[in-house]
């Protein structure tokens, strides 16, 4: 095998110029396969990371009006939530894992150093990370603060910078319309570009026992257990399975709705006396769609990057075939004596396979170096929001290696046959 790679080292270093011509197109399509790779695993990454700052696969659940009439009431009633139907949800659902229920308020707030209107949430403590509510600095709110209804508040990147310019708003007190509330945790700086009340960074967060008895809703239909809204999570493999659906298309659904919202509406319905195929008797946002419609997007501009990636690089493969073609050509005299002194067929065709096996890996090497080191580059430069930079992985290294192995044995191949298939005595006797 020593033996076998210094003569194919020797031949290739022989034609440097046409060695090197090969070895571009083999070296572009690998470069090709990493960047388009590391682009879209960074587009994918970045723009999960936005949707997740609202909360990965979660249901907004709203007040609604009917539009159809059930149990003898009339179409167009208004339907009100409240906090028993976050107890009736959370008791008898068998799709969703987490659930908690949301007041929702503006309010005057004012430090020792500034006042600001603010938007307020009453929550429980599930819904931080339903809604990916994370501090940088101090801690969330807890089960106990909301059980004694304590007066304590996270505050939101934006809201605390308004409140307290540079200082550290953790352990300061602000009042809210009046009412003292200590800050005990500061949201890191959320990148959020959806929301439904207003972005997290501009908020407060109180325990929801707490808003409950300080800032109830007072609206005309409202109660003192009435909600603003109902914040659901499904169990993971209920996404997984709206994925599947939307992959066979949504009329698998009844009525349009996805098995999640079916059953709320079929839980909440008679509790409230409004038809469960009603979609408008409760407003649902159900962001797992967004989330299946984005990967099925993503998916789709991965195959069409890979696609265009392997016909690069085949047809590099292709013109290592035809230099190998060349290089039998060139050779003939030169297997006729190898053959005439003892070679076997099967030794020339193990030195033209390794040959371009050589050539094409060593090209593979090259590109899959300078692709990444490219990658490195990008990401030294300011990056959108959306986009995580040129994220390399290890499957798509592996898969470049495997793909340049099967092209480069299919273009040495059939070179290497014909080489093995010269005869002797028509390979001494032919001249260029």
């Amino acid at each position: 095998m020593r033996e076998l790679f210094r003569q194919t080292w020797a031949n290739l270093t022989a034609n440097k110029l046409r060695s090197f011509l090969t070895m571009f197109g083999i070296v572009w399509g690998i470069i090709s396969i990493v960047l388009l790779s590391a682009m879209g695993e960074g587009f994918q990454r970045g723009n999960e990371r936005i949707m997740r700052e609202l909360g990965k696969n979660i249901l907004i659940i709203r007040n609604g009006r009917t539009s159809m009439q059930a149990g003898g009431e009339r179409a167009g009633r208004i339907i009100r939530l409240d906090i028993s139907d976050v107890y009736e949800l959370k008791q008898r659902s068998r799709l969703l894992e987490f659930i908690s229920p949301e007041l929702m308020a503006g309010v005057k707030a004012k430090s020792a150093f500034n006042a600001s209107s603010v938007g307020i949430s009453g929550i429980w403590p599930i819904y931080q990370q339903i809604r990916t509510i994370d501090v940088e600095r101090g801690r969330l709110i807890t089960e106990v603060d909301n059980e004694q209804a304590r007066r304590v508040a996270i505050i939101g990147f934006d809201a605390a910078k308004q409140l307290f310019a540079d200082r550290d708003p953790v352990g300061s007190q602000v009042q809210v319309n009046g009412v003292p509330y200590t800050i005990i945790g500061k949201i890191r700086k959320k990148d959020q570009d959806s929301n439904y009340t207003g972005a997290d960074n501009g908020r407060l967060f109180i325990p929801y026992e707490a808003m409950k008895k300080d800032f109830p809703l007072r609206g005309n239909l409202d109660t003192p257990d009435s909600l603003s809204t109902i914040i659901a999570a499904p169990y993971d493999h209920v996404a997984e399975q709206m994925g599947e659906a939307l992959d066979g298309g949504s009329k698998r659904w009844l009525n349009g709705m996805t098995p999640v919202e079916v059953e709320i509406r079929s839980i909440l319905g008679p509790k409230h006396g409004f038809d469960a195929l009603d979609t408008e008797a409760l407003s649902i946002w159900n962001t797992a769609i967004s989330s299946v419609m984005f990967d099925k997007v993503i998916k789709a501009m991965k195959e069409f990057f890979l696609a265009v990636s392997i016909i690069t690089l085949a047809l590099g493969g292709i013109g290592v075939m035809n230099i190998m073609l060349i290089a039998v050509k060139e050779r003939t005299r030169e297997i006729g004596v190898r053959k005439a002194l003892g070679a076997t067929s099967r030794n020339i065709q193990w030195q033209f396979l390794s040959e371009g096996l050589l050539l094409t890996m060593l090209s593979g090497a090259i590109g899959l170096g300078l692709g990444m080191g490219l990658c490195n580059l990008v990401n030294m430069l300011p990056m959108p929001a959306r986009f995580a930079g040129m994220v390399t992985t290890w499957q798509m290294a592996a898969f470049s290696i495997a793909t340049l192995a099967v092209i480069g044995i299919l273009a040495s191949t059939y070179p290497a046959r014909r080489a093995a298939e010269l005869r002797p005595i028509e390979a001494l006797r032919y001249e260029m």
